[in-house]
């Protein structure tokens, strides 16, 4: 246990920013970033959303569509830790405009695709383009936050929650009604992303030109990471997978569970699932700013254990309290993601990349399982016994007492 990182000091060498440049909060470029999220997961959710269209178009069995989901989760989530990793030792300041540049790709193929294949490797650009804008915008917010990385992580990923949810209403709103061909018009979307990743590059490229220059810019190595550093990090992957295996339960599952269980519309379903998602955009944007202030580690334990009693309690609620619980689960549970992503980022300093893509990746990869799994699940059982088993998940957030502490964590919970 000897190593320089088993325990974490929030120093210099953690945040990899010299003191010369790591001096305020860059507004203009967090927001840049945040939005670039937003235009990204529009476009990478709007595959999913056209899977109905392509399914009578192609004439594709439920194989077919699984496939296309797996081409686009094998290149959006292994890929990330490898960018990450690669961008740690050889930053590239425009690669985030070259990534969404293969997402434009990937919709030019799809607006056009007159095959299956074809379908197949569009999904597999525009995920490509995704592990290529996750760990590097990961890293520029990082960059940008003047030390408040909880808080410019929020703001990043909650970009990327709105882009979630506009993606699927603009494709009911064009592609529905226009058909595959108007796929094309998000390329739109895409233009504009490059624009804004083409100035985020010239900042990161001027900043990291003024780091260079600072006599004491070489970030130290971080040297062999000790067992018990490992053991935090696969400690912060199974709270990753409790977190999206039950997220994956309600944001797939939700709907056919209140039609099934409250006999409710579409239209009343959707509402509540509209609810949900809106509370899991708040409780993003909640989560880093509280970790900035009392500490990762305290959101980790509410976000994940703390959600458990309510969790619980949603199978055998009413249609009232369903709903209600359900704003309160995601506002709760939604906050934990920027507080393991930087908890995550401080363990291992100077590997900020690796880091975010490896927790990207695992996000993107149990999201999908975890519809897949629940997906079969419900088949074989029942929509309720879902909800039922999924409920006990977040009692795996009683492993974040094993988690190491560190001088952030220290830290008086008030200050006067």
């Amino acid at each position: 246990m000897g190593s320089c990182i088993t325990e974490t000091h929030l120093t210099q060498s953690e945040t990899d920013e010299p003191s010369g440049v790591r001096d305020r909060t860059v507004f203009a470029v967090l927001f840049a970033i945040s939005f670039s999220h937003l235009l990204n997961d529009t476009i990478q959710s709007l595959i999913p959303a056209i899977y109905p269209l392509l399914k009578s178009s192609f004439r594709l069995s439920f194989v077919q569509i699984g496939l296309i989901t797996l081409a686009f989760q094998m290149t959006a989530s292994i890929l990330q830790p490898f960018v990450g990793l690669y961008t740690d030792r050889r930053p590239k300041p425009y690669s985030l405009a070259w990534g969404m540049g293969l997402t434009l790709g990937g919709l030019v193929l799809l607006s056009h695709a007159s095959h299956y294949l074809m379908i197949v490797a569009a999904a597999a650009l525009v995920g490509m383009g995704s592990s290529v804008f996750h760990p590097e915008s990961s890293r520029v917010a990082h960059l940008a936050s003047g030390g408040r990385t909880g808080f410019a992580q929020s703001l990043f990923q909650v970009g990327g929650n709105a882009g979630s949810s506009l993606g699927p209403l603009l494709a009911a709103l064009i592609v529905v009604p226009h058909g595959q061909a108007s796929v094309l018009w998000f390329a739109v979307i895409a233009l504009l992303g490059i624009g804004v990743l083409t100035g985020v590059g010239r900042w990161y490229r001027d900043h990291l030109n003024e780091r260079a220059r600072q006599p004491e810019s070489a970030i130290p190595a971080t040297g062999s990471i000790s067992a018990r550093i490992w053991l935090a990090l696969a400690i912060l992957g199974l709270l990753i997978f409790s977190k999206y295996f039950y997220l994956a339960s309600l944001t797939n599952y939700y709907t056919f569970y209140l039609i099934h269980k409250f006999h409710l519309s579409v239209q009343g379903a959707q509402f509540h699932l509209f609810l949900f998602l809106f509370a899991v955009a708040l409780g993003t944007i909640l989560g880093g700013p509280i970790g900035d202030r009392y500490g990762r580690k305290l959101v980790i334990w509410v976000s994940i254990l703390g959600v458990a009693p309510f969790t619980l309690a949603l199978p055998y609620a009413s249609l009232f309290w369903s709903g209600a619980l359900s704003v309160v689960i995601g506002v709760i549970l939604a906050s934990a993601f920027s507080a393991i992503l930087v908890y995550a980022q401080e363990l291992v300093p100077g590997k900020v990349g690796l880091i975010a893509g490896l927790f990207f990746g695992l996000a993107f990869g149990m999201g999908g399982l975890g519809s897949a799994v629940l997906g079969e699940l419900a088949d074989r059982t029942s929509i309720e016994y879902v909800f039922d088993l999924c409920s006990f998940l977040p009692l795996i957030g009683l492993l974040t007492a094993f988690l190491p502490e560190t001088r952030r964590e220290r830290r008086p919970l008030f200050r006067r």
